[in-house]
């Protein structure tokens, strides 16, 4: 695995993050509805631009693929042994809600496996990283470092629920689960309560793309958890798919 600069990328985060809050703090924006019906924003264009331009500049002998940016055909994505795996605003609609949920997502992926990941939380002035076989931390403001760990379920799972994609599926699931806590989080900061010990589960049986995923795949992973399918967890989620939709999925501690 390479090793990636890490102040560097995380400063990258940050800049993308204050381009989203000089949108989020101003008056009134407007939003748009893609092909795929999901709403994109003057914020989601102006991270793009910053990440997708920055990588490109600190590291350009790996590509870049961005939500903003994924018409990448497969035969040219298939013959990538690494690549930045971005989501520059995930949580849109939380972000559309204004309750600070909304997030900055940058992952390194090799061979199909997230193996670094950062997600700033621009409205919280929060970044969380993961190195997979280093470990993960946790940052607030200007203050120190902290190192995360999963914490195993006592008494049954804290469980994170989606605030913004509820589903069948995952009721089903939980009445096989012995749930002593529900967690209500926005965004790839589900991932953050698994690896920071928050929650115990995250049972996602809702669409996600590769973006949404990869960073806090890493981060989770390197906290001391996994990320598994929903039909086989015995198999992890996969990445540079031909299809870049993911498969319904379980996050565990």
């Amino acid at each position: 695995m390479i090793k990636p600069d890490f102040d560097a990328v995380i400063a990258i985060a940050r800049r993308a993050g204050d381009a989203i809050l000089e949108v989020y703090d101003g008056p009134a924006f407007d939003v748009e509805t893609k092909d795929d019906e999901s709403p994109l924003t003057a914020a989601d264009r102006a991270a793009h631009g910053i990440i997708d331009r920055e990588l490109q500049a600190l590291t350009p002998e790996i590509p870049v693929l961005s939500e903003e940016g994924a018409d990448v055909p497969y035969e040219e994505r298939r013959q990538w042994p690494r690549f930045w795996l971005v989501d520059p605003l995930d949580g849109t609609k939380e972000f559309i809600k204004r309750n600070g949920e909304f997030t900055v997502n940058i992952a390194l992926v090799e061979d199909g496996a997230p193996r670094w990941g950062v997600i700033h939380v621009p409205a919280l002035a929060t970044t969380y990283i993961g190195s997979v076989g280093e470990g993960a931390w946790r940052r607030s403001g200007d203050g120190d470092w902290e190192r995360l760990a999963v914490r195993p379920p006592a008494g049954g799972h804290a469980v994170v629920k989606s605030r913004s994609h509820p589903t069948g599926e995952l009721a089903d699931y939980l009445e096989h689960i012995d749930v002593a806590d529900e967690v209500p989080v926005g965004s790839s900061l589900k991932f953050c309560a698994v690896a920071e010990g928050r929650a115990t589960l995250y049972p996602r049986f809702g669409p996600t793309m590769e973006w949404d995923t990869g960073a806090g795949h890493a981060i989770v992973e390197a906290a001391g958890g996994r990320v598994r399918l929903a039909e086989d967890e015995t198999r992890p989620l996969q990445y540079n798919k031909p299809d870049l939709h993911n498969p319904f999925f379980i996050v565990s501690a």
